[in-house]
């Protein structure tokens, strides 16, 4: 496996697999979430947004986006963003295909990003999840790689 730095013509690859690997994700947030909030969030289904959001992240000028290659295939990726006014790197997106999860693909691209913040020059990293049980193996995948905890609360209510 080797992280290569992203091009367009890794999009297809990149969207499909954050589609099938945030799959489960979904299906908790959209049985953790009030049903009126989840279809505030997500009109139009969940796979709309997110591959808009993927689109829009791989095209940013203030993202920096890398993917794991396999034999070939596109197999994860990450996209870090800098916050140089905090001296904070954030892993702000991070997606590995579900057929090779449970092989370290995450925490490489993870390792990856950490060291690529700290060669520019930030002394903090940041990613942020979900707390339900579908994030469950991201949270593990964060604390293995040395990430603590902030406890934060965040309420929706449907108006």
């Amino acid at each position: 496996m080797q992280i290569e730095p992203y091009a367009l013509c890794y999009l297809d690859a990149v969207i499909r697999l954050s589609l099938r690997a945030w799959t489960p994700v979904f299906d908790s947030i959209q049985k953790a979430m009030d049903a009126d909030v989840y279809r505030s969030f997500y009109p139009d289904n969940w796979r709309v947004s997110q591959q808009k959001a993927v689109e829009d992240v791989c095209a940013a000028a203030d993202t920096n986006v890398w993917v794991a290659v396999d034999a070939g295939s596109t197999v994860g990726f990450v996209v870090v963003k800098l916050h140089s006014e905090d001296s904070m790197g954030e892993i702000y997106m991070i997606a590995v295909d579900p057929d090779f999860q449970g092989h370290g693909i995450g925490g490489a691209l993870i390792e990856f990003a950490l060291d690529w913040m700290k060669e520019a020059g930030m002394s903090v990293a940041m990613v942020e999840t979900g707390g339900d049980p579908g994030h469950a193996p991201a949270r593990h995948t964060y604390e293995k790689a040395g990430f603590g905890l902030w406890p934060v609360a965040r309420y929706f209510k449907k108006l």
